[in-house]
């Protein structure tokens, strides 16, 4: 019988943990299952290597059997019994000792395996309707404006066929993924179904920057406002809104306008704030009259 290394056909080391076997058996089942790859021989044929070497690998005694014996270690105790009989001290040296296989060595995979499914492809079929399968994962992207998620809404999404109707909360943000649970592939074999993963894409076609729940914006304010003082309209999300500017205000000065800003991911009625920071705006172009009142302004003394 051809040895056949298990350890490589999982691609895990000999040192490997029975979690990390079972894990990686699990992944390469799924990859070469039959149902995900039909009229496929070769996935076939890795499909039954890799069900063979976990089945030897996953039990303990077996596995210790094919880590002394490697492609005999279904006969390890017939090998004991030799050696105790020959009092052979060096072991692994079973040259005085001879079996039959009872069976055709197969190049596709070993005896052992032909015992497990009864040496059919009946009783491989048999067998592998017991391996359940969840279903695959999906993934979809939808792209929405920064004002379709200042409130709650419906959205219809078509995936593989299938519509799906999502309530899209208000506050979601770009990049953010939310899971649809059993809404992906259908699960193999009567396993569970996969997951839908929605990223969502938001474009700003705005004047405003959002972080998190928090809105900024610049305002531009006259250069008389900002020395004098007095009232500014200013955009917000939901309209406009009179501010007072104090008589001095500096370039760069920021204003708070708390709960004007953007609401907070399923937190229904919480608002972020807008935070305004005031950009003086100098003039390019004066007439004479201007020009000569700020000459005399210049020659003003001023506090």
């Amino acid at each position: 019988m051809e040895y056949i290394d298990y350890y490589k056909v999982l691609g895990v080391d000999k040192g490997a943990t029975a979690e990390e076997i079972k894990k990686q058996y699990r992944k390469l089942a799924r990859k070469y299952h039959p149902d995900l790859n039909p009229n496929d021989s070769e996935a076939e044929l890795n499909f039954k290597r890799i069900n063979e070497a976990h089945e030897v690998l996953s039990d303990p005694d077996k596995r210790k059997k094919y880590d002394e014996y490697g492609k005999d270690w279904q006969h390890a105790e017939e090998f004991e019994k030799a050696k105790r009989s020959r009092g052979q001290s060096n072991q692994g040296n079973y040259s005085g000792y001879t079996y039959s296989s009872g069976g055709d060595t197969s190049e596709d995979f070993s005896d052992f395996f032909e015992s497990m499914f009864g040496g059919s492809a009946s009783g491989f079929r048999s067998h592998r309707q017991k391996v359940r399968f969840r279903g695959q994962d999906y993934q979809a992207k939808l792209e929405l404006s920064l004002m379709d998620v200042y409130t709650a809404q419906k959205q219809t999404l078509t995936v593989n066929g299938k519509n799906i109707r999502l309530s899209i909360p208000a506050g979601v943000e770009d990049g953010q993924t939310i899971k649809i649970k059993g809404h992906g592939g259908p699960g193999i074999e009567g396993g569970p179904s996969g997951d839908l993963y929605i990223t969502f894409s938001i474009v700003n076609n705005t004047d405003f920057k959002r972080d998190g729940a928090d809105l900024y914006k610049t305002v531009q304010i006259p250069l008389v406002k900002a020395v004098l003082g007095g009232e500014i309209l200013v955009e917000t999300l939901t309209g406009k809104v009179k501010l007072k500017v104090a008589p001095g205000t500096d370039n760069g000065t920021k204003v708070k306008l708390k709960g004007k800003g953007f609401p907070k991911y399923r937190k229904d009625g919480q608002f972020g704030d807008l935070i305004l920071t005031y950009s003086v705006a100098i003039p390019k172009k004066l007439t004479q009259e201007q020009r000569a009142l700020f000459e005399a302004l210049e020659n003003t003394k001023l506090e």
